[in-house]
């Protein structure tokens, strides 16, 4: 049962493969049969889907939102088996879902395990991705949900707000009897790749953004920060909850008197008009 009709079937195959010969290999057509169908596509649609660079056929926004599409139908495709008596046995229906590491791991896995018992067909994809890149994820079709961070909210977007996040700021044991002002100058920053800016907006928050020095060190694991941390490479951002496993064993320390910052997050999705039950037990699941 494929509900995707001839031309939206080579649409996706391009998109996968990123040429059209790749394309046409994998759904056993010609090149131009496929680039007939993209074309009669694009016709129908009065927009461009592809533009042609050197890493391959680049879906445009149009192109984007078109994929967005394909993939709602496609999990309706999944549902719709999987409903059919004897037909549906071995159907699964596939969700990817992306977010920081530190609420991926403290809420969004753990809830989403459960509603995983309830739906025995469902698969979860879960992408831990600490770059902010989340929202690119999200519009290009790559996931069906996305945490990011909630002033990146954009109007076409449904989201869920979610309980913010407490972050603190830490470093080594051996810095305990250095002052707050004398570490901030003196020593670098650990983020996780130049996009994340929450050290950053942490120091702003309590002014002290213009001690700091802004050539940062980056890894893009929270466990390989907090490597880093221990061997005294510099001071970072982390959650309290994260962090307070290495406090409380002595092994890192909290500065700045313990001072607070929210992160807040929000759950996004495209927004189907008749969502499948799965669908929305996914987003009522967390807070």
């Amino acid at each position: 049962m494929i509900l995707l009709n001839p031309q939206l079937q080579a649409f996706l195959a391009v998109v996968k493969a990123k040429t059209v010969h790749g394309a046409a290999a994998a759904i056993y057509i010609t090149q131009t049969a496929v680039t007939q169908r993209i074309r009669g596509l694009e016709e129908r649609l009065a927009t461009t889907l592809f533009i042609r660079t050197r890493r391959g056929m680049q879906l445009t926004s149009e192109g984007e939102a078109l994929l967005r599409y394909c993939h709602a139908v496609q999990e309706l495709e999944g549902q719709a088996l999987a409903s059919i008596s004897g037909a549906g046995k071995n159907s699964t229906i596939q969700v990817s879902v992306t977010g920081p590491s530190s609420i991926m791991h403290s809420r969004i896995i753990p809830q989403y395990m459960k509603v995983m018992a309830k739906f025995p067909n469902l698969l979860l994809r879960f992408d831990v991705n600490d770059i902010e890149n989340r929202l690119k994820s999200l519009r290009s079709g790559e996931c069906e949900f996305a945490i990011i961070q909630q002033e990146d909210l954009m109007p076409e977007i449904q989201y869920k707000l979610l309980q913010p996040e407490n972050y603190v700021l830490v470093c080594c044991k051996a810095w305990a009897k250095r002052s707050l002002k004398e570490i901030i100058r003196e020593e670098r920053i650990i983020d996780y790749d130049p996009s994340d800016q929450m050290t950053f907006n942490y120091l702003k928050h309590y002014k002290l953004y213009e001690l700091a020095r802004h050539d940062r060190h980056f890894v893009n694991r929270t466990d390989s920060l907090a490597s880093m941390l221990l061997q005294g490479c510099g001071y970072s951002l982390l959650t309290t909850e994260f962090s307070q496993t290495y406090v409380n064993r002595g092994e890192l320390i909290v500065l700045n008197a313990g001072k607070i910052y929210e992160n807040k997050m929000a759950l996004t999705w495209y927004e189907r008009p008749e969502p499948p039950e799965y669908f929305k037990a996914l987003i009522d699941s967390v807070d």
